[in-house]
């Protein structure tokens, strides 16, 4: 796969909403999750509707690299 040079943003985004998704997946099932819900529907939509997506470089692939990449960073 071709390199890329993610936005840092995205890039945080990306690394937040893993983070945020492996802690709303730990929470007990007594736990109050609506927080971290909403943390992750607010993420969703600024790694979606980034404008990184819409140039040249904002292929499917591109995606599944960011992805990946962000998971890497986080370390799971």
């Amino acid at each position: 796969m071709s390199q890329h040079d993610f936005p840092l943003d995205l890039v945080e985004a990306q690394t937040a909403w893993y983070r945020a998704y492996w802690q709303l997946a730990e929470s007990g099932p007594t736990a109050s999750t609506t927080t971290d819900r909403r943390r992750l529907q607010q993420l969703s939509k600024q790694i979606a509707a980034h404008p990184y997506w819409c140039g040249p470089s904002g292929t499917p692939a591109a995606r599944m690299e960011l992805k990946e990449f962000a998971r890497r960073e986080v370390g799971r």
